[in-house]
């Protein structure tokens, strides 16, 4: 593997302050286990940045570890830090997260099954205090036209339904920045494409910034300006969607276009250089 293809894109070095950074973090849970070790990754205003990687490599670990969440599964962040906007954000409450502009749409979608459609939109805008969620549910409608005629409970609608509902609820609270777990899991291939393409759309039409946990590399791959590769709690390898997509062990390990070999590592590889990003 090229040196150059493991160099960080000029414009995240040198340009303006990361909308989020996320600092050399380490997150125990129950005081025992270390599940990220020395994570680093930053996310710049306006684009979409995938988070790749395969089961147990501490993805949604990171989102949770982003949105204050960590706290409900008996973990911390205990060391590095999180800043977003400038500001550090470690130990903050998951609610004034929200208010701060962070919103995470959860693995497995999280609505409120025996809620209607419009009031898990109306839950979305809980930390609000304006006059305007009346047009902002209308916005939501503009985007997934096939909410407004599901009007019974939300325990109802099909899992593309669901997910979709999520993402509105997501946008019901204004967020800078949405973080999306998974929002390809259980879904059809006709599905997928349709939710990937909305998110696109959030991120070109409204300029929300979008840091995006995703197995499906490929697709995730499609939208993203920029993405990051993770293996046991570390940050292996990351650069544009366009170079990681063209990359041949990215291609082999996660796109399915290898030699037919069983899937490796990345620490196996005798030409990969990892880099030292968390020293």
């Amino acid at each position: 593997m090229a040196e150059a293809a493991l160099k960080l894109d000029p414009v995240a070095e040198t340009g303006p302050a990361p909308l989020l950074a996320v600092d050399n973090i380490e997150v125990v849970y129950n005081d025992v286990i270390l599940v990220l070790r020395g994570l680093s990754l930053k996310v710049p205003q306006g684009q979409i940045v995938a988070l790749l990687g395969s089961n147990g490599a501490g993805k949604s670990t990171t989102l949770k570890a982003i949105s204050g969440l960590l706290k409900t599964e008996d973990g911390e962040i205990t060391r590095g830090e999180v800043n977003f906007l400038g500001e550090k954000i470690n130990g903050i409450e998951p609610d004034k997260i929200v208010r701060r502009g962070i919103f995470q749409v959860m693995e497995g979608r999280r609505i409120i099954a025996d809620m209607t459609v419009l009031e898990n939109l109306r839950l979305g805008a809980f930390t609000r205090r304006d006059n305007e969620v009346k047009s902002d549910i209308e916005r939501v409608y503009e985007f997934f036209p096939r909410l407004r005629e599901r009007t019974g409970l939300a325990g109802y609608l099909s899992g593309g339904e669901q997910q979709m509902l999520a993402i509105g609820r997501a946008m019901m609270a204004r967020p800078k920045l949405i973080l999306m777990d998974e929002p390809s899991m259980g879904l059809s291939p006709l599905m997928v494409k349709e939710v990937f393409a909305i998110i696109k759309k959030l991120n070109v039409e409204l300029g929300v910034t979008i840091l995006l946990v995703e197995q499906n590399a490929r697709v995730a791959l499609s939208v993203a300006d920029y993405g990051y590769i993770m293996e046991q709690g570390k940050i292996v390898l990351d650069g544009s969607a366009q170079m990681l997509a063209t990359n041949e062990d990215v291609k082999e390990f996660y796109l399915g276009q290898g030699g037919g070999e069983e899937r490796k590592s990345f620490k196996n590889l005798k030409s990969f250089k990892r880099r030292k990003r968390w020293l």
